[in-house]
C-alpha cells in the first residue's frame, strides 16, 4: 500500500471513531458544529492549501443556490460544480501545483452534494407552486368540470424549509465530517433527519459497523495477497508482453479487476461504516428507504414509537457486494457498484433530461466527466454502451426461455462474459492513459474488442434470424386459420346445399 492508501484509511478510521463519540452528544446543535468542524479537519490535513478550491467552488454554488430563481438554480449550480471540476483537473495549465489524489475525491462528493442540493430545492419550489396552482384552482365558483380533479399534490414541511435554505445548513451539510472525503452520497433531507430524528438512538449501530468491518477485514486480506501476485504494473513491463504466454496476458485481467473490485470494496465499505457508527442513514424499516434517496413513505409520525422499531442502515448502502460477485451481467454489475451515486446520476441526469433517445449516452458521459479526464474513464464507463446491447439480444436468444441445464450453460457462459467484460474494461479505469492502455491491449491484440464485435454481429443475424422465423411461423397460422375458415364455411354450405 502506498502512503495516499494509509493517510486514505487512517482519516477514514478515524472518521469511524469519531462517529462513536458523536452518537453520545445529546444536543443537536453541539453535534451539528462538532461534525462540521471535524469535517474541515480532515479536508485541511489532506488537501492543505487546496481546501481553497473546495471552499471557492461551494461559495459560488451558494451563492447560486440563495440568489438565483429556485427554478433554475439546479442548472446554474450544476454548471458551477461542474465547471469548475474542469479548472480544478487542469490547474497545471494555469501554472498551479496539482491537487492532491484525495482532495480529488473531496471535490468529486462536494460537487454532488452542493449540485444535488440545488436540485432538491428545485424539486421542492416545484412543488410547492404547483400546489398554489392546485389551491387556487379549487377555490374558483363550481363548475361542471369540478368533480374531476385529481388528489392536490402532497406538500411536507421539508419541501416549504428547502426555500428558505441558508448559506449556513448548506455549509453544514457539505462539510461534515460524514462523507466528506469518499461519500457515500445522501440527500440533505437525510442530513436533516439525522439532526430532528430520534432514530440513531435505537438502530443497531454498533452490529451494522462491526459486520462492515468485519467484511473490510475480508476484502483486506484478499487485496493484498492478489496484488502481491498479480500487480497491475506487471503488465506493463517487457517481460509480460514478451516472455508470458498469450493466455496469460489476455486473463491478466481477471486478477487485477479483482484487486480493483477489492481496493474499491475496502473504500466504500468504510466509508458506510462512518455513517453507521454515528446512526446516520438509519431509518424504520417501515419507512421503506431506498439507496441515495432514503425513505419512500412518510416516516414523521415514526418518531412516536421509535424505541419498537427496527432499522435499516439501507439510505447509505453504496455497495451490494454479494449481488455484484454473483450476478450474471455487466448490465446488473453497474446497478450494484457505486448505488448512491448512481441514484444522484439517475434523478438529476436520466430523469431531467429532455431526449429519451440521448439519455442514457448523456447520463454515461456525466459519470465519466465526473470521474476523472484521463481517457481511461471514458474507455471503461463508456464501453457499457457496446457490452450491455450484446448481453441483452443474447439474454432474449438464449437465456429468456432456458431451463435446467441449458440455464445453467448459458448463465456460466453470461458469467465469464460479465467478469470478462468488466475486467477489459475496468483495466483502462486502472491504466488511465492512452500509452500505457495501448500498451496493454496490443499485448492482447485488442482481444477485448475484437471479441465484442465478433460476438455483435452473431448477436445481430441470430437476432434477425429468430424474428424471421418468428414472422414466418405466424404467416403459416394465418395461412392455415384462413384455411381453415374457409373450408368450415364450404362444409356449412355444402350441409345447407343438401
Amino acid at each position: 500500500m502506498n502512503i495516499d492508501d494509509i493517510v486514505y484509511l487512517v482519516c477514514l478510521l478515524s472518521c469511524i471513531g469519531f462517529g462513536y463519540f458523536t452518537r453520545r452528544i445529546q444536543d443537536d446543535s453541539q453535534r451539528k458544529l462538532l461534525g462540521t468542524a471535524f469535517g474541515v479537519l480532515i479536508v485541511v490535513i489532506v488537501s492543505g492549501t487546496h481546501v481553497l478550491h473546495c471552499l471557492i467552488s461551494f461559495s459560488l454554488c451558494a451563492l447560486a443556490v440563495q440568489y438565483a430563481h429556485p427554478s433554475k438554480c439546479h442548472i446554474i449550480s450544476f454548471a458551477i460544480m461542474f465547471g469548475y471540476l474542469v479548472f480544478f483537473r487542469t490547474t497545471t495549465y494555469f501554472g498551479l501545483p496539482a491537487p492532491p489524489g484525495h482532495t480529488n475525491m473531496i471535490q468529486m462528493i462536494l460537487t454532488l452534494k452542493a449540485a444535488g442540493i440545488a436540485f432538491e430545492k428545485t424539486a421542492a419550489y416545484k412543488k410547492v407552486e404547483q400546489r398554489k396552482a392546485e389551491v387556487a384552482e379549487r377555490s374558483q365558483p363550481s363548475t361542471s368540470e369540478k368533480k374531476d380533479l385529481g388528489p392536490m399534490v402532497e406538500l411536507t414541511d421539508y419541501d416549504v424549509e428547502m426555500q428558505n435554505l441558508t448559506v449556513v445548513e448548506m455549509f453544514h451539510y457539505c462539510f461534515n465530517y460524514i462523507g466528506v472525503l469518499t461519500g457515500p452520497y445522501y440527500r440533505y433531507r437525510t442530513y436533516r433527519d439525522y439532526f430532528d430524528m430520534p432514530f440513531k438512538n435505537y438502530a443497531d449501530c454498533n452490529g451494522a459497523s462491526l459486520e462492515k468491518l468485519r467484511n473490510t477485514a475480508m476484502y483486506c486480506v484478499i487485496y493484498l495477497i492478489a496484488n502481491s501476485i498479480w500487480p497491475l504494473e506487471y503488465s506493463l513491463t517487457d517481460e509480460f508482453a514478451q516472455e508470458r504466454s498469450f493466455l496469460y496476458r489476455i486473463f491478466y485481467v481477471w486478477p487485477n479487476f479483482l484487486i480493483f473490485r477489492m481496493r474499491i470494496y475496502i473504500g466504500i465499505t468504510l466509508s458506510e461504516c462512518v455513517c453507521t457508527a454515528a446512526g446516520f442513514g438509519a431509518y424504520p424499516i417501515e419507512a421503506e428507504a431506498i439507496e441515495g434517496e432514503g425513505p419512500k413513505k412518510q416516516y414523521t409520525h415514526l418518531k412516536r414509537d421509535a424505541e419498537k422499531k427496527e432499522y435499516s442502515f439501507i439510505t447509505i448502502k453504496n455497495l451490494r457486494a454479494y449481488e455484484t460477485e454473483t450476478c450474471l451481467t455487466i448490465r446488473e454489475a453497474m446497478k450494484n457498484w457505486n448505488v448512491c451515486v448512481q441514484y444522484w446520476l439517475a434523478v438529476n441526469i436520466y430523469k431531467q433530461f429532455p431526449s429519451k433517445k440521448y439519455r442514457t449516452v448523456v447520463t454515461l458521459l456525466t459519470s465519466s466527466f465526473w470521474h476523472g479526464f484521463m481517457p481511461g474513464h471514458y474507455l471503461c464507463i463508456m464501453g457499457a454502451l457496446f457490452y450491455c446491447p450484446v448481453e441483452d439480444m443474447f439474454t432474449a436468444l438464449f437465456r429468456k426461455d432456458a431451463t435446467g441445464t441449458k440455464l445453467k450453460i448459458v448463465n456460466a457462459l453470461f458469467c465469464i462474459h460479465k467478469y470478462y467484460g468488466l475486467g477489459y474494461l475496468g483495466t483502462a479505469f486502472q491504466l488511465l492513459t492512452i500509452q500505457n492502455i495501448w500498451r496493454y491491449y496490443s499485448s492482447i491484440y485488442h482481444f477485448g474488442y475484437v471479441y465484442w464485435a465478433v460476438m455483435m454481429v452473431i448477436a445481430v443475424v441470430l437476432t434477425k434470424k429468430k424474428r424471421a422465423d418468428e414472422k414466418r411461423k405466424k404467416r403459416e397460422l394465418e395461412k392455415r386459420g384462413t384455411e381453415g375458415a374457409v373450408a368450415g364455411e364450404l362444409s356449412r354450405l355444402k350441409e345447407k346445399a343438401q
